[in-house]
């Protein structure tokens, strides 16, 4: 069975490798490696799952097997109601003190996709060591003809081994003891909200209005083809945003991803905000306007924007290869400020170990509400201050596989003496090959470790060293098909 998990889960096409009687063989492999884990523990911890799902198709049935076969499984399943937010479901499995917890979504993937996100009891991605047992029970169970346990939903119901609930409440009640609304009433702000027909739908909107904001929210009904666009808050899957904003002078726009985990934002004049200049206004105000300090967590491919501010707080930066995980470790090690990366995903102190949409959302609107200015002076008096950064990602198809641990260690030996008439000051191998220059420029490359690509990122501190950077890459991948 071709199934692996990757750094957050399993995801695959509906229908194709995405079925009912596949995810019950996973959601069979999870109840044994969970209960593995309480054998372990001396059963200490309680035999408890949260299931949630997002909006795409068959979501909700999906989940409903999932807690079918926990049922079998003798786990207690808490099942959500409807369809909620990523973190809402990470953080009901940390509240209700569960062992774990399944997420039914293929985030930010395009609409023929379905995925399974595991979690762990702290409230944040499960560790690699527990998808890697699911993995191998998997395997295991195929080879020795073991089919999944599955009980009937209604007698599970019957039993109390399902429960439905709803996450929403302990999650936004949370939400409100980490984002100022007295600030947002105070100076109630013109919003559009773009859910991306996501299951972060309704809830900043719902939110911001209580704080007497007037807010617009477009894409918040349930379509579970998602319009036929991918769900991911970036500029190319937009559109309905900018014109939104040009129908609604003088408002900004906040917009979350297929599972509301990844934010992205939009000023008064329909110019994109990168969650880049977010995690980096974010930092500015934690620090600035509350007072907080802590080590900074970014990517590998996340500006150095953030470095720059960190230098001027005397804050410690720690760079981790690309997915949250690796930010997760370092918040669950205690005293982080503030962790994110370049896809959107972003947390700060006080939060669960997870990249939240909705919390940053609802952040951007305190610190536009806080400075009473707007979006777009917030983020121009930014790049005055330690910008300018351009930024540019491309993923390179090549002609035949690489292998990335080979790749990474040819391009790190051959690392140009200079890009763009900047000389190459270090060369970092963290995830990639990352190149960075004397003006703090960077490049990085970053061979796939499952398909025949480059990823290729640039950030500049002009558009010409974008370009310079990048082509430096196509050359790279150019070289190697």
């Amino acid at each position: 069975m071709p199934i692996h998990f990757g750094t957050d889960g399993w995801r695959a096409v509906i229908s194709d490798t995405f079925t009912f009687a596949n995810l019950r063989m996973v959601a069979q492999a999870i109840a044994d490696a969970m209960r593995a884990d309480l054998q372990s523990n001396g059963g200490e911890q309680s035999p408890l799952v949260v299931v949630g799902f997002d909006t795409r198709f068959l979501s909700d049935r999906f989940a409903g097997d999932v807690a079918r076969v926990l049922a079998a499984n003798e786990f207690r399943v808490l099942l959500a109601e409807a369809d909620a937010p990523t973190p809402a479901i990470s953080y009901a499995v940390r509240e209700h003190k569960a062992i774990g917890g399944v997420m039914i979504t293929a985030s930010h993937n395009p609409p023929r996709y379905n995925g399974v996100k595991l979690k762990a009891a702290y409230g944040g991605s499960a560790p690699h060591e527990l998808c890697h047992r699911v993995e191998i029970y998997l395997s295991d169970n195929e080879a020795r003809g073991r089919g999944a346990s599955v009980m009937d939903f209604e007698h599970a119901v019957e039993q109390g081994l399902i429960t439905r609930f709803d996450p929403m409440p302990a999650y936004k009640a949370h939400l409100a003891t980490l984002i100022d609304f007295e600030t947002i009433r105070k100076n109630p702000q013109k919003v559009v909200v773009d859910s991306m027909f996501g299951s972060g739908r309704g809830h900043i909107a719902a939110m911001l209005r209580e704080a007497g904001c007037d807010v617009v929210e477009i894409r918040g009904e349930m379509n579970p083809g998602f319009g036929g666009v991918h769900p991911e808050p970036i500029m190319p899957h937009l559109q309905a945003l900018v014109d939104a904003l040009a129908e609604h002078p003088g408002y900004y726009g906040v917009a979350t991803d297929g599972d509301a985990d990844r934010v992205g934002a939009m000023d008064e004049d329909g110019v994109f905000v990168d969650p880049h200049k977010i995690m980096s206004l974010a930092l500015r105000h934690l620090v600035e306007t509350r007072g907080h300090k802590g080590k900074v967590i970014r990517t590998v491919s996340t500006t150095r924007m953030i470095d720059r501010l960190a230098a001027n707080y005397g804050l410690q930066v720690e760079e981790t290869p690309v997915g949250f995980n690796h930010i997760a470790d370092h918040m669950l090690a205690g005293n982080v400020l503030i962790g994110g990366e370049e896809s959107g995903g972003i947390s700060f102190t006080g939060h669960i170990p997870e990249g939240d949409g909705v919390l940053m959302g609802l952040l951007v609107v305190e610190m536009v509400a806080r400075s009473g200015s707007t979006l777009r002076a917030l983020v121009a008096d930014l790049l005055a201050s330690v910008g300018p950064a351009h930024y540019e990602r491309k993923d390179l198809r090549l002609s035949r596989p690489v292998e990335k641990k080979v790749m990474t260690a040819k391009l790190t030996e051959e690392a140009p003496e200079a890009i763009g008439g900047e000389k190459v000051l270090e060369v970092v191998s963290r995830d990639g090959s990352k190149y960075i220059m004397a003006d703090d420029s960077w490049l990085l490359i970053r061979p796939s470790g499952t398909e025949p690509v480059l990823r290729v990122y640039a950030e500049g501190r002009t558009p010409e060293m974008v370009k310079a950077l990048m082509a430096y890459g196509e050359q790279v991948a150019a070289s190697v098909s």
